[in-house]
């Protein structure tokens, strides 16, 4: 088994093996490439997205700069996705993102680990686990998703947080280790920020 076959099955693998370098670091150059353009070039950016993502949706919006370690390549984003700048993809494994997803700037969503072992770890393995973000979820700043997790649709991340184990749906999570704070109840459609109600008479009912 060649070490690019160990990296895309989750075992422990050399991630400088020349092989795999050959493939990613293209990848690499052209993330560097986006990472100068304009915030006018709407339709080059673009083009790199849909090129380079091995998923990429309708109305999406990503502030540049975009770091990625596979440039996005492993990374599914559905549609109308917005993320602020700094998101970083380690994206040696695969990352997937459902539609409606708000990431808060300088999020971290990570696939990639070490062994605990010093000798394995000496010897440079790594492996890779799959990160899935459901529908309509919005990550806060400063945001890390580690290795494996799975969070759920209509999940708010607060600011900060370090999410080391799968979140369910309809919560409001935080902290370090993230933890489930409460569900999202009827009292967040009547008040958007603290005692502030939402004007439901102007902005229209969903």
């Amino acid at each position: 088994m060649t070490e690019y076959e160990r990296m895309v099955r989750g075992l422990l693998y050399n991630p400088g093996d020349e092989e795999i370098m050959k493939e990613q670091v293209p990848y690499q150059d052209r993330l560097w490439e986006l990472n100068q353009m304009k915030p006018s070039q709407f339709e080059e950016k673009e083009e790199y997205f849909k090129s380079v993502f091995a998923e990429y949706g309708t109305g999406n919006y990503i502030e540049l700069p975009l770091h990625a370690n596979w440039g996005g390549h492993h990374a599914h984003f559905g549609s109308m996705i917005y993320a602020n700048s700094n998101l970083t993809l380690v994206d040696d494994g695969h990352i997937y993102v459902s539609d409606y997803v708000l990431f808060g700037p300088n999020v971290t969503i990570a696939t990639a680990s070490h062994p605990v072992d010093p000798d394995l770890r000496k010897r440079g393995f790594q492996f890779n686990k799959d990160v899935h973000i459901g529908e309509n979820s919005w990550i806060g700043a400063d945001v890390t998703i580690l290795p494996g997790v799975t969070i759920g649709k209509n999940v708010v991340v607060g600011a900060g947080s370090v999410v080391t184990k799968d979140i369910p749906d309809n919560v409001v999570a935080v902290g370090n280790p993230c933890r489930v704070l409460r569900e999202v109840s009827d009292r967040d459609r009547e008040y958007f920020y603290k005692s502030e109600k939402v004007d439901w008479e102007e902005i229209g009912e969903c």
